[in-house]
């Protein structure tokens, strides 16, 4: 009986209440939304609303660009007394299916908690002018350093990767060192879940999110089957055996993890990495996060030549940076194990659709089949069950 609560009927009711807290929100939203004092769009972002947000007078603002996705973008063009030239804003998603969607991961409560408890420790971070969340309606607004186009016109412009320009060796050490940083900065200050100022991150699998993964998994793949002529049957038992093998690679211990640290939210400016879009911070195993990076954002040939010293070197930063020295094969073992996590990802991203251009998405899926083959990966999860 205690086995059926823990295993199904506590993570349903957990999902019914996460499920309920978002449409909460936009019930909320749609109600009230307007009597609140938060900006709801770019186009109210004037210059008292982007003065109140940054602490500083502005006293002109223009939009340079914009975009949409899980969240609304767009760069800001700012006048005022010691403000910065341009800015790069977050805020809603336009859509409510986006935005529950959004509640779904908890994106905006996550991102605006990571820059102002968490970022202020970290290097390779966008630097944070503001930073709002409204716990009613769900909405926030996050003011964050223009990347591309840095404030001092000495500075050396960042470059962007996407899965489509793959980093080679170099690139990938300067990234594994970024995330020992990371991973370093918080090792042994976690506390149990929901408990001290770090409390609010959860492991990935903890996510009572997590219970619609398994489904999603296998519409994904059936999906992909009509379209293309991969071999999806790698991941099968991965498909059906989601919960298990997610909590198996996360067991402990747990540090603080970028948690969707894939090409397209790295940049790379005076020889160092950097990471965007810590919405999907989560608590966990570095094997979880090295194993995704690296199989997303590398070939599949260069990443099976130089993947064990980019774990040494990993080990070795993590150590400079006041971590623990961690046994190298246990780390690889594990590593091995963490492709799962390139593979879920990849696969429901290429086969529910939106989130990515397409042939983008299409790589990635095709790099993590190639880790779940050459790592023996499902083996080694059928083994560690």
């Amino acid at each position: 009986m205690v086995s059926v609560l823990e295993n199904r009927i506590a993570p349903a009711a957990g999902l019914a209440s996460h499920l309920g807290r978002g449409l909460g929100r936009i019930v909320a939203d749609t109600a009230i939304g307007r009597l609140r004092r938060l900006p709801r769009t770019t186009g109210d972002l004037d210059a008292a609303a982007m003065s109140q947000l940054i602490g500083r007078t502005v006293t002109s603002v223009s939009v340079i660009d914009g975009d949409a996705g899980t969240s609304s973008r767009a760069r800001l063009a700012l006048t005022g007394v010691d403000v910065p030239a341009t800015v790069f804003v977050k805020m809603a998603a336009e859509t409510v299916a986006t935005r529950l969607m959004g509640e779904l991961g908890n994106l905006a409560d996550t991102e605006t908690r990571f820059y102002r408890q968490l970022a202020p420790e970290l290097t390779g971070v966008p630097r944070c002018h503001g930073a709002k969340f409204d716990p009613w309606t769900g909405r926030f607004v996050l003011v964050l350093e223009d990347l591309a186009e840095p404030a001092d016109p000495a500075a050396t412009p960042c470059e962007f990767p996407d899965t489509l320009h793959p980093i080679d060796t170099d690139r990938a050490a300067q990234v594994v060192e970024l995330l020992a940083r990371l991973h370093a900065t918080f090792w042994g200050r976690l506390p149990a879940a929901g408990t001290g100022p770090l409390g609010w991150l959860y492991a990935a699998s903890a996510d009572s999110a997590a219970l619609l993964t398994g489904p999603l998994l296998k519409t994904s793949s059936r999906r992909l089957a009509e379209r293309t002529d991969l071999p999806l049957e790698r991941g099968r038992f991965i498909d059906e055996n989601y919960r298990a093998v997610a909590a198996l690679i996360d067991r402990p211990p747990h540090t603080v993890m970028h948690g969707d640290a894939h090409p397209g939210n790295l940049y790379f400016r005076d020889g160092r990495a950097g990471l965007l879009d810590w919405q999907a911070v989560r608590r966990g195993h570095p094997s979880r996060e090295l194993a995704y990076t690296l199989v997303t954002s590398m070939t599949a040939e260069d990443r099976q030549a130089s993947q064990r010293d980019l774990l040494d070197v990993y080990r070795r930063a993590l150590v400079a940076g006041g971590g623990p020295e961690l046994d190298r094969d246990e780390l690889w073992d594990r590593y091995r194990q963490g492709a799962l996590y390139p593979y879920v990802a990849a696969l429901i991203t290429a086969g529910m659709g939106g989130m990515q251009v397409e042939d983008i998405a299409m790589k990635g899926v095709e790099r993590s089949l190639a880790a779940l083959e050459d790592l023996d990966t499902v083996a080694m999860l059928q083994k560690s069950l």
